[in-house]
């Protein structure tokens, strides 16, 4: 991959800082915390190198995750001309809200679907996968729904959380970036 943007999403992250969360890694990053300090490069490079993967000819509609998978949803939204609602980590009480029961590496909660409906084709951005725990619990709920998960793309890869998602259906998945953690360290994979 010699394309510059991929370049920057990769220094980005093996420079990333990481933490840890009791016995879970992770990584501090601006397209997944906000912090530190995101530039517009970094934005665009995640926008553009998604943007131009995805057909919007076959798109109605793009989920975008809280909370980091809104800069990148907003992004595409502008850029795509495509209508934009958030999976909120809030119960609004809307008529037709969906609720979604998850459990990452380090939180549970729940995420808030409105505004998908019976046929629609759903477009699905986040900055991170790494357990599943988030992602597989969305893509059955839209299937639940009866809408239809038209392509999901994630920044960052991390581990084996979407090979886990992978292995319980048959969702178009993709990402930028695949990568793992060894100790405090971020490690690419190719």
């Amino acid at each position: 991959m010699s394309d510059e943007r991929f370049e920057i999403l990769r220094r980005s992250i093996v420079e990333a800082p990481v933490i840890m969360k009791g016995e879970y890694p992770y990584f501090i990053h601006p397209l997944s915390d906000g912090v530190p300090i995101q530039s517009a490069e970094l934005l665009a490079a995640a926008r553009d190198l998604i943007n131009e993967n995805v057909d919007w000819s076959k798109i109605d509609v793009i989920l975008g995750i809280e909370a980091m998978g809104i800069p990148l949803a907003a992004a595409l939204c502008l850029h795509s001309g495509k209508p934009l609602v958030i999976g909120r980590k809030r119960e609004y009480g809307l008529p037709g809200e969906t609720p979604i029961d998850q459990s990452t590496g380090y939180s549970k909660g729940a995420i808030y679907l409105n505004d998908i409906h019976e046929g629609d084709r759903v477009f699905i951005v986040d900055d991170v996968v790494s357990t599943g725990g988030t992602l597989l619990p969305i893509l059955k709920g839209i299937d639940k729904i009866g809408a239809i998960v038209a392509d999901c793309w994630i920044v960052f890869e991390k581990g084996e959380g979407m090979n886990y998602v992978r292995s319980h259906g048959d969702w178009p998945l993709n990402s930028l970036v695949r990568i793992e953690m060894q100790g405090n360290k971020v490690v690419l994979l190719e």
